[in-house]
């Protein structure tokens, strides 16, 4: 399979960008309803609703021509086994609303998320926030860009040296449901480092991982499980603006290599020159 040069992720992102938005669109439609949504819940117990569905269907409607033969996976539909994922190259990985909690609580703080895969790796990524109309998007050769209304600009991650020498404090950003025990003894050993407090930001969704891609966050510990589809469009953007996305043995964090979509424990690193290592 040859591989997408700039040229080529540049002609998607075309086609791309609407498509996220019109996903979005569909989502702010249930969203913005008078009534609230009707919420079912999934075997994992997770929560689904129409939102969820009605952008599914769009993406991979205008995800499945793009690219011939790229199969595309999304958290709404059925995993296939492993004998057959496994041997996928390339792939769409999709996540039609990351944070559906977020959507439910009525709290703004959830994304569309699309992924290209490449041998296991995020090569493209966008994820667009519908409730504030920011998409941010990047890739290999790429580079990383928001869009807040006023077209792409460039974003890229900030140097913990760089925010000290500012008088500024390293900033993490954490789940507002899970893993605040491990969170709280990590922000101590941070502040003890740096002999200054760690600001924290809490937040639902991909979003805490673009937080660090546009250089307001320097560190994501994600504690807690998570599967593939909620990080993969966010690594790729984090990647492109020059940070990491590490698992528990920091090896950078990689996809479909196993017969589950879970992802292990890992870190969102701004910052790929300071000694994270010897504090995480």
């Amino acid at each position: 399979m040859q591989p997408l040069d700039a040229a080529a992720k540049a002609q998607l992102l075309t086609h791309l960008t609407p498509l996220i938005r019109q996903a979005g669109d569909a989502i702010l439609a249930v969203y913005n309803h008078a009534d609230a949504p009707e919420v079912s819940h999934k075997h994992d117990s997770s929560p689904l609703t129409e939102a969820d569905l009605a952008a599914h269907r769009i993406l991979v409607a205008g995800l499945t021509p793009l690219l011939a033969d790229v199969p595309v996976l999304s958290e709404e539909s059925k995993l296939p086994d492993y004998e057959v994922r496994g041997s996928w190259h390339r792939y769409w990985l999709i996540d039609p609303l990351d944070g559906t909690k977020e959507f439910v609580n009525r709290n703004g703080e959830f994304t569309v998320n699309i992924a290209l895969i490449n041998e296991g790796v995020p090569v493209l990524g966008l994820v667009y926030v519908p409730v504030k109309n920011v998409l941010y998007l990047g890739g290999r050769g790429i580079g990383a860009h928001k869009d807040a209304g006023n077209g792409p600009q460039a974003i890229q991650c900030r140097t913990v040296k760089s925010a000290l020498a500012a008088g500024e404090s390293i900033a993490l950003v954490a789940s507002r449901n899970h893993g605040a025990d491990a969170v709280d003894r990590l922000m101590q050993r941070l502040e003890k480092e740096t002999g200054k407090p760690v600001l924290t930001r809490n937040m639902g969704s991909s979003l805490k991982l673009c937080l660090v891609a546009e250089g307001l966050a320097d560190l994501y510990p994600r504690l807690a499980p998570t599967s593939e589809w909620d990080t993969a469009a966010a690594q790729a953007i984090v990647e492109a603006a020059g940070g990491v996305v590490l698992d528990d043995d920091f090896k950078v964090l990689r996809y479909n290599q196993k017969d589950d979509i879970l992802n292990p424990f890992f870190y969102v690193i701004g910052d790929t020159s300071y000694p994270w290592q010897e504090l995480l």
